[in-house]
């Protein structure tokens, strides 16, 4: 399957499937995962060298994350290990060197953890009328207001923050990166979900908290492109997830039909559950790949508003068969698959949230009619 595909299995299978069960009932991932990740190449693949990465493209993401989720690692871990994923892209390309070494190489490091901080409490993903604000004072900026939902916001040490800095809409947005010590901010609550367990959502808070203007990511007011850029890799790490655990719940639940009897004979010597298993081999291998036909365009040709479109399609396609794929295999399982702590029903519970997280559907879906034209 490939060496990067191998690196994360293994890297699996000694780091995560013992402890994760206890970690999804602690509610979190411990710190000393980052830097084990760190030490094998996992955190910094796909950033470059010039800022501490490993270097390598999308699809060789795609490899690591796909052998990772094969040993039955779960989404919400690879959501809490890999928030550098959403947190430093615009870091690592616009920002100020001294940005990069204060945030960008001791986080790929696994010395640090950060956080993005787009959605708000009264607000989802409508990114261009957020209102949390940051007023320029002097050689500081004061920013008020309050995010939700946030990845690893609990355990965050900063938080690339959007703010709003200029008038209404996409234009007045910029990112700032405030650190999780500065007064003023705070850590609201911690948020329990129905999936997600063992990866930290916060809600946080903004409270004239003075953050040096030299914490500002590139150039005031270009926020929302910044934003855009990382459009294509989220969304398709995020399809990476849902056909990844619908892979591996379609294999757990082949084994289980060879291996579970009922009335003499095995549940994979019944016709209906052959077909079922096929639809889900199906479904799984479409998803697939289209994520990594999508994958490999972006490293060919990078962000375009066609790719945009497509990697909200290759989401869609991969996380609805994630929702049949692991509801199917909650069925095949009987009773088993309802246990908590089986691992079909971790991720049939995390598979709820993927349709939701980077974008929903619905927006997408309209997202995407407009970048292709269909739009009146």
């Amino acid at each position: 399957m490939g060496e990067l595909f191998d690196l994360g299995a293994e890297f699996t299978r000694r780091e995560v499937t013992p402890y994760l069960a206890e970690w999804e009932d602690a509610g979190r991932v411990p710190r000393s995962l980052h830097a084990r990740a760190a030490e094998q190449g996992l955190l910094g693949l796909g950033f470059a060298e010039q800022v501490g990465g490993e270097g390598g493209t999308l699809c060789d993401v795609l490899a690591m994350n796909e052998g990772m989720l094969a040993e039955g690692a779960s989404s919400g871990l690879l959501a809490a290990l890999f928030t550098a994923g959403i947190a430093l892209p615009h870091l690592a390309a616009h920002g100020s060197p001294e940005l990069v070494e204060r945030y960008v190489r001791p986080t790929l490091a696994g010395a640090r953890i950060g956080a993005l901080g787009v959605t708000e409490p009264d607000g989802g993903s409508d990114v261009a009328r957020l209102r949390t604000t940051a007023i320029r004072d002097g050689d500081h900026f004061v920013v008020n207001g309050a995010k939700t939902f946030i990845t690893s916001g609990v355990r965050a040490d900063f938080v690339t923050t959007v703010v709003r800095t200029g008038g209404p809409g996409a234009a007045g947005l910029s990112l700032l990166v405030v650190d999780a010590d500065a007064p003023g901010f705070a850590v609201t609550r911690d948020l329990r979900k129905m999936g997600w367990h063992c990866s930290d959502t916060a809600e946080l808070s903004f409270v004239d908290v003075r953050v040096p203007a030299t914490n500002l990511v590139g150039e005031e007011g270009a926020g929302f492109g910044y934003l855009a850029e990382s459009f294509v890799t989220e969304r398709i790490a995020l399809a990476v997830q849902a056909y990844g655990i619908a892979g591996r719940s379609l294999a757990l639940t082949a084994g289980y039909a060879r291996e579970r009897a009922t009335f003499g004979a095995p549940l994979i010597a019944r016709q209906v559950v052959r077909h079922r298993l096929v639809e889900m081999h199906r479904r799984v291998a479409v998803a697939r790949s289209y994520a990594h036909a999508v994958a490999e365009r972006y490293d060919r040709e990078g962000s375009s508003p066609t790719a945009i479109a497509e990697a909200a399609l290759a989401k869609q396609t991969a996380v609805e068969a994630a929702a049949y794929v692991c509801d199917q295999a909650v069925q095949l399982h009987g009773g088993t698959g309802y246990m908590h702590g089986t691992e079909v029903e971790r991720h049939y519970r995390d598979a709820r949230i993927l349709p939701i997280g980077g974008g929903a559907t619905e927006v997408m879906t309209d997202l995407a009619a407009s970048l292709l034209g269909y739009a009146p």
